[in-house]
């Protein structure tokens, strides 16, 4: 098997859409009222699921997580050091909510963390100088 991409269940797609779109520069082109978003990001799938729709086409409900929550991350990659404290900067200043500033680690990585409106969390981080 070959992982192809991944998906995030949904509550309010509207505001999924404008976060991804417009605070993380996913090219986005579905209508905010969407069922959901199928998008290929620097060759991974990415997909946002309605939740209700989810739950319709698999015949399942779901527990789901709320609020702030580590259930996973979603890791970005960018350039080097100084481009993580841009980026920072940058998506914390059109609403993405900050998590953990920008950090040297002891393994070599300068990374951060901010979360979407629904709470998942965002890595933004480098391994370059």
């Amino acid at each position: 098997m070959q992982l192809e991409g991944f998906g995030i269940l949904v509550d309010d797609m509207a505001a999924m859409i404008r976060f991804y779109r417009d605070v993380m520069g996913f090219a986005i082109r579905e209508p905010e009222d969407t069922k959901n978003v199928y998008l290929v990001k620097d060759g991974v799938l990415f997909l946002l699921y309605g939740k209700k729709d989810f739950e319709k086409m698999t015949g399942h409900s779901f527990d789901y997580v709320h609020g702030l929550n580590g259930h996973y991350e979603i890791a970005m990659k960018v350039e080097n050091f100084s481009a993580v404290d841009t980026v920072f900067a940058a998506v914390t200043a059109k609403g993405a909510k900050p998590v953990m500033p920008p950090t040297t680690m002891p393994w070599g990585q300068r990374t951060c963390y901010v979360a979407d409106p629904e709470g998942n969390l965002i890595e933004i981080g480098a391994f370059t100088p």
